[in-house]
């Protein structure tokens, strides 16, 4: 098991008075090492919330977090900047790129808190990866210069690039069109399976949801 949630709970607002908005309420989780996981709901039910509860952006008022067999709970700040940038990778709607910097520096930014020097091999490993999604002879290039299709496949490189165990996506195709949408769908479930790491998407898109290995819909508050 690579990631449970037990009892997660997580509110907005002081809970002693009416505005008092219960979010996620008792919510339990399991995923599997190499699962592919889907979260569907509709809009406002606590979906990109629980990816950041996941991805630790945000913190749960009481349950636990338990990442291979650990308790992110009580982590300093550092171990979690450290956690986030080793064993998490993060897709979102937007892609969120540098505009001031190439595909390959946009790639190999989150290498560079680790690594006063890019060695060989992570330039090897950003080469393959590049190369396997279609984009290496644009790594000249700026976000500006790219599609949004581009600019999402880049995207997933970057989430790949210091080979994490997990992968966050919110929404990684709603800025996209229809084909584009269809082939990154297919992309992130390849990568996914073969380079073994489990992913975690929130999508509207039942498309995408249908080539997971599991989907859950989040309503009041809970998995189903």
């Amino acid at each position: 098991m690579i990631l449970q949630l037990k009892n997660i709970f997580k509110g907005y607002g002081d809970p002693a008075k009416p505005n008092f908005r219960k979010v996620i309420e008792d919510l339990n989780l399991d995923v599997s090492i190499n699962q592919k996981i889907a979260i569907a709901g509709p809009s406002g039910s606590g979906k990109t919330t629980l990816l950041n509860l996941i991805g630790t952006l945000d913190q749960p008022d009481s349950g636990e977090i338990i990442f291979k067999g650990s308790k992110i709970k009580g982590y300093s700040q550092t171990q979690l900047a450290h956690f986030r940038n080793q064993e998490l990778g993060f897709v979102f709607q937007q892609h969120h790129l540098l505009p001031q910097c190439t595909l390959w520096e946009n790639v190999m930014l989150p290498v560079l808190p680790l690594k006063k020097i890019i060695g060989k091999a992570e330039r090897d490993w950003a080469e393959h990866l590049l190369r396997k999604v279609g984009i290496w002879e644009l790594r000249y290039q700026k976000p500006s210069e790219l599609s949004g299709g581009e600019c999402q496949r880049t995207a997933v490189v970057r989430a790949l690039i210091n080979k994490p165990h997990l992968i966050l996506a919110d929404e990684p195709t709603g800025a996209l069109d229809e084909q584009n949408a269809s082939h990154l769908a297919e992309l992130l479930n390849h990568i996914s399976g073969e380079e073994g790491v489990s992913l975690i998407l929130v999508t509207h898109s039942s498309e995408l949801a249908s080539q997971m290995d599991m989907v859950y819909h989040l309503k009041n508050g809970m998995l189903k």
